[in-house]
């Protein structure tokens, strides 16, 4: 069975064609200005047509997500989707089955079904991009909280809030790569749309001043948050997702940094890579229409 898999992001709609045992055979991307959510419906419409070889639809988003009814609370970062009976919204237009869970679930879901933690029982995921996104697998389960905004790891405090807004100290204020962009943007004055994080991290290895600087402090935020949820959730591993984790060197920054906080053999990168979402998007899909399937595993 022939699975459209979607991965909606602010920036970007990753796009994909995947069985339901999981195997990626056709993939694509589309740029999306503006977190634009009319943008993202008409590209996986048009997506899905292009693809009549599928039966099913499959979507990874940002936000606050019921699972079972495929209703968006709150859509991160693209506002449009606030509110949105995405899953019926779909089924009416493509009349295919719809499936749709939170971003960072399925990048968990994914290293669960092919990935690192397929023997693990307790590891927790946490997405490092334009916010800090997290998932936890406790106890052989996926966590959704009672309002399912389990795992919303981009909330935890990074430092002592002060008389500003309290989410002004929240790693999604503090420890993004959005945050980092900015920082060194206007210290450059430049706009953020012409700094990338690829250059920042370039000239960190270069031995760029302001860059050891401000790299130094994107790795002490997250390191605070890692060290919080290994104290309060002992995982096995943290596995971390996101572009920027398959920066050559990263890895290896990010344990030393860890074993300045004590700790130095829970942390490892999701091996999926981007295309995470798209392969956990389809498990879920198949967890919730397991009587449609017999291919998968």
């Amino acid at each position: 069975m022939n699975i459209a898999a979607f991965d909606i992001g602010g920036t970007a709609l990753k796009m994909g064609v995947v069985t339901s045992a999981g195997e990626l055979r056709v993939k694509g991307k589309e740029t999306i200005n503006h977190s634009d959510g009319d943008q993202i419906l008409q590209a996986m419409q048009t997506w899905i047509a292009a693809h009549p070889e599928c039966e099913g639809v499959a979507i990874s988003a940002p936000g606050y997500i019921n699972p079972h009814t495929g209703f968006i609370e709150k859509g991160g970062a693209i506002h449009k989707f606030d509110d949105f009976a995405i899953k019926a919204w779909l089924e009416a237009r493509t009349r295919l089955p719809v499936a749709i869970e939170n971003d960072a679930n399925c990048v968990l879901l994914a290293e669960r079904w092919q990935g690192k933690a397929a023997e693990l029982t307790n590891f927790l995921v946490m997405t490092i991009g334009t916010g800090i996104g997290g998932a936890v697998f406790c106890n052989n389960q996926l966590l959704h909280g009672a309002h399912f905004r389990g795992g919303e790891f981009g909330y935890m405090f990074t430092e002592r809030p002060g008389p500003r807004d309290v989410t002004r100290y929240t790693m999604n204020s503090t420890c993004t790569l959005r945050v980092l962009r900015c920082r060194y943007a206007e210290h450059v004055g430049k706009a953020l749309e012409e700094v990338s994080g690829e250059e920042i991290f370039d000239r960190f290895d270069a031995g760029d001043a302001v860059c050891q600087r401000l790299v130094g402090e994107f790795f002490n935020g997250l390191g605070a948050g890692l060290y919080n949820l290994v104290n309060v959730f002992d995982p096995q591993v943290i596995l971390l997702g996101g572009g920027i984790v398959e920066r050559p060197g990263f890895l290896q920054l990010m344990r030393d940094q860890m074993a300045w906080f004590g700790i130095k053999n829970q942390i490892d990168t999701v091996s999926s890579g981007n295309d995470a979402g798209l392969i956990g998007a389809v498990w879920h899909f198949n967890q919730q229409y397991r009587s449609q399937n017999s291919d998968h595993s």
